[in-house]
């Protein structure tokens, strides 16, 4: 899959190349129809590099062509985020591949690609939304309703340059109202640019996928690209503590009088953050928003413990017995 590259520029191969191994199935797949100039949706699971393999072509094209005259109209791509919290981190991993390529160019002796990322949501000050209007980035992030305000409003001006749009987690919206919404605006952009902009959409999980094809091109084709994966999955059912019934019981059994093992949690607390430490990527799932913030707030003060190499505050931490800690509140 290697040969997926030599479209690319030499600064962007070798940067990628000393990032990673090889391209994953999805990306060798998305490049191949990006780069003959097809629309695409991009189903693959987590992990497999699916907002690089839209990105990196937007990055090496808008490092090989020159920026258009008419500053106005420099935004040529436009990313769609559903969630603004995810818009965010795309705008913040960006940064790599962005800096990677400008050394990589650098130790070509080539000169540096100049592409600038920004980002337009409910919460973007007043002064960047004037900013926007006279000086638009390369590459804009934004969500569907930001994006419908631009269209709507004198800033549309802006966006006449754009070339591609890359829709993510195409299925939380395929099939609701700012999906219809979304529709709406995609086909407002294609009437303001020159010619209809390419759409790239993104999803790890989307059923069915025609149907999900046909939303994000409107009446223009798709085309699908969602390698075969081998799903591995391990599963393992851990009980944190030697013996369950015996929760409420001391702690120490020559002391009647001593602290008691009022909860479970202490001990599922130092379990999570022990499977925490030792993994690259961790995904907690809890009952509740105000359980993960409780979580979040324990395993912070486990790290600092663990840190500083003393004992937890309260006597939170395990038993020396392996069983669980004292409580540090109430049972939950």
């Amino acid at each position: 899959m290697v040969e997926v590259l030599a479209g690319f520029t030499a600064a962007t191969r070798d940067w990628f190349a000393a990032a990673f191994a090889a391209p994953t199935e999805a990306q060798a797949g998305a490049w191949r129809a990006i780069g003959a100039g097809r629309n695409a949706l991009v189903v693959a699971p987590t992990g497999s590099g699916k907002t690089l393999a839209a990105f990196l072509w937007s990055l090496d094209r808008l490092a090989r062509e020159p920026a258009p005259a008419d500053a106005r109209h420099r935004c040529r791509v436009i990313y769609v985020s559903p969630l603004k919290a995810l818009a965010v981190d795309v705008e913040r991993n960006l940064r790599a591949p962005l800096a990677g390529i400008r050394q990589a160019a650098a130790r070509l002796g080539t000169p540096p690609p100049d592409i600038t990322v920004g980002m337009r949501t409910g919460d973007t000050p007043a002064d960047e939304r004037r900013a926007f209007a006279r000086t638009p980035p390369d590459i804009l992030i934004t969500t569907p309703e930001s994006l419908f305000l631009l269209l709507t409003s004198a800033a549309r001006e802006s966006l006449r340059g754009v070339e591609t749009v890359i829709v993510d987690e195409v299925h939380a919206v395929a099939a609701t109202k700012r999906g219809a919404h979304l529709a709406l605006s995609l086909e407002r952009l294609d009437e303001l640019v020159p010619r209809p902009a390419q759409r790239i959409g993104l999803s790890a999980t989307v059923r069915p996928v025609d149907e999900t094809a046909r939303f994000l091109g409107g009446a223009r084709p798709v085309e699908v690209v969602a390698p075969r994966t081998a799903k591995t999955i391990e599963v393992s059912v851990e009980v944190p503590v030697e013996d369950m019934t015996r929760l409420d019981e001391v702690e120490q059994p020559g002391d009647p009088d001593g602290p008691r093992r009022a909860s479970i949690w202490p001990a599922v607390e130092e379990r999570v953050f022990d499977l925490i430490a030792g993994h690259r990527s961790t995904i907690v799932f809890t009952n509740s928003r105000r359980g993960a913030e409780r979580l979040c707030a324990r395993l912070n003060e486990l790290a600092a413990e663990r840190a500083a190499g003393g004992p937890a505050p309260d006597g939170a931490g395990p038993d020396p017995d392996g069983g669980a800690g004292r409580a540090a509140g109430p049972a939950r």
